[in-house]
């Protein structure tokens, strides 16, 4: 049941992760994993050998649903976001929707009795809300050429995808969004699927971008473990702005599709959809229950 768990959470991860506009943090904190899965990257590369292990052993659970998530959105599901956007952006808001009073009342320590520092909340919410609004229109004429790599480039990808992972454990700031205005969100995308296709034209690109992203991982774990261990009350504001703000980043999510559609609407609205998406969020705190006991 904990294998399958985790696997879901992983998978739930990479869909999020594919899409501009949800980051994989804030499905992680919505699953109510969030200090785990940030401790075991944390543990992964600072820890002691056991610690080591167990966080190895964690992560592995929550990435073998994230790679079969992430290969299943590259193959087969990049058509169904082009062409059911709408009901999934209503997925995603169902998800938050829902989620974020499941963490006021979990982190309820941490919020009561600290208002002051609903700031940064604000904070969170304007950051994710600028980084949108600044957002630009998808498409192919805003891609960068990755096949064509040379010292410049490399170094553009492998800086850019450091940012790009910061951000995407971060809950409510999008890594994919930022890689669309990097312009390599379709190049990423296109060249990760050519390499599921057997077509390696792009692979030094790729590995560069991986390496970017190990190198940002390294440096923004041990920071966000510390803000959460240390400062744990203004870090909770601060995500729950970020999560807010992510509302605004899912309805603008349309319009950053390789073929840009308008942004959601009570007309493309799906309350089916939406509803959906809280019934899992519910089903997956439910389940998170009965191991807890269990394990008790």
């Amino acid at each position: 049941m904990e294998y399958l768990l985790n696997g879901i959470r992983g998978f739930c991860m990479a869909l999020a992760d594919s899409v501009p506009g949800v980051s994989g943090g804030t499905i992680a904190f919505i699953l109510g994993f969030y200090d785990k899965f940030i401790g075991s990257l944390n543990g992964l590369i600072y820890g002691k050998k056991q610690e080591k292990k167990e966080s190895l052993l964690f992560l592995i659970k929550v990435g073998i649903g994230w790679v079969i998530g992430m290969a299943l959105a590259v193959l087969l599901l990049g058509n169904l976001f082009q062409t059911h956007i709408y009901e999934v952006s209503s997925l995603f808001i169902g998800f938050v929707i829902l989620a974020i009073p499941l963490i006021i009342k979990t982190e309820k320590e941490s919020i009561k009795g600290h208002y002051i520092n609903i700031i940064f909340t604000i904070i969170g919410i304007t950051i994710v809300a600028l980084i949108t609004y600044f957002n630009p229109i998808a498409g192919e004429e805003n891609a960068v050429n990755i096949a064509e790599l040379n010292i410049g480039l490399g170094l553009y990808i492998f800086v850019s995808a450091m940012v790009a992972i910061s951000a995407m454990v971060l809950p409510g700031i999008s890594g994919s969004t930022l890689l669309l205005i990097f312009g390599l969100y379709i190049p990423v995308i296109s060249a990760l699927k050519d390499i599921l296709h057997f077509n390696f034209n792009s692979l030094p690109a790729i590995i560069i971008f991986g390496l970017g992203v190990i190198t940002g991982i390294v440096l923004v774990i041990k920071l966000i473990k510390t803000a959460l261990e240390k400062y744990r009350s203004q870090t909770i504001y601060f995500i729950i702005g970020l999560m807010i703000g992510s509302l605004y980043a899912i309805v603008m999510g349309p319009t950053t599709l390789s073929v840009p559609k308008d942004p959601l609407s009570f007309g493309t609205f799906n309350i089916i959809f939406f509803v959906l998406g809280g019934a899992i969020i519910f089903g997956l705190e439910k389940a998170k229950d009965f191991l807890e006991k269990k394990k008790n």
